[in-house]
């Protein structure tokens, strides 16, 4: 199903399915972009605030984002994004640990300047097997109209 501008009301949410990172996986994503410790090596990040290995946060929005695009954004006449605001990473994400993927529609308008564009804003999240959110962002995004 194609999904267009006006097919998104505001207050619609979206359940994005589930992801997660190996300890492998976690490593080799921080060692080419965030080589932190805590990130890279299992017995220094012992020691450590988190007192273990955990994703970088630019590793756990990376893994929204596929989920995002996997479930919805392919579906969708996506015309881009300006950005996100208001990235949180709110609780640590370890190895193995099971996260699960929301995007929820908060406000939509057509653009003034553009007839055939519509601007959608939105919550994304992800939250672990407890139902706490680890990561949330605010985005903007670009959908074609009919």
């Amino acid at each position: 199903m194609t999904r267009y501008f006006e097919d998104f009301q505001v207050g619609d949410t979206f359940d994005l399915g589930r992801t997660s990172a190996t300890q492998e996986e976690i490593i080799a994503f921080a060692r080419q972009f965030d080589p932190q410790p805590f990130h890279t090596d299992p017995e220094r990040a012992k020691e450590s605030f988190f007192g273990g290995l955990v994703a970088s946060g630019w590793h756990t929005i990376s893994l929204f984002m596929r989920l995002l695009v996997d479930r919805l954004i392919n579906e969708t006449i996506s015309l881009g994004s300006p950005g996100v605001d208001e990235v949180r990473w709110i609780r640590p994400v370890h190895p193995d640990e099971v996260l699960h993927g929301r995007f929820t529609i908060l406000d939509s308008k057509v653009s003034q300047s553009k007839a055939n564009l519509g601007i959608i804003r939105s919550r994304g999240e992800l939250l672990n097997s407890s139902g706490e959110v680890v990561m949330s962002l605010l985005g903007t995004h670009f959908i074609g109209r009919r």
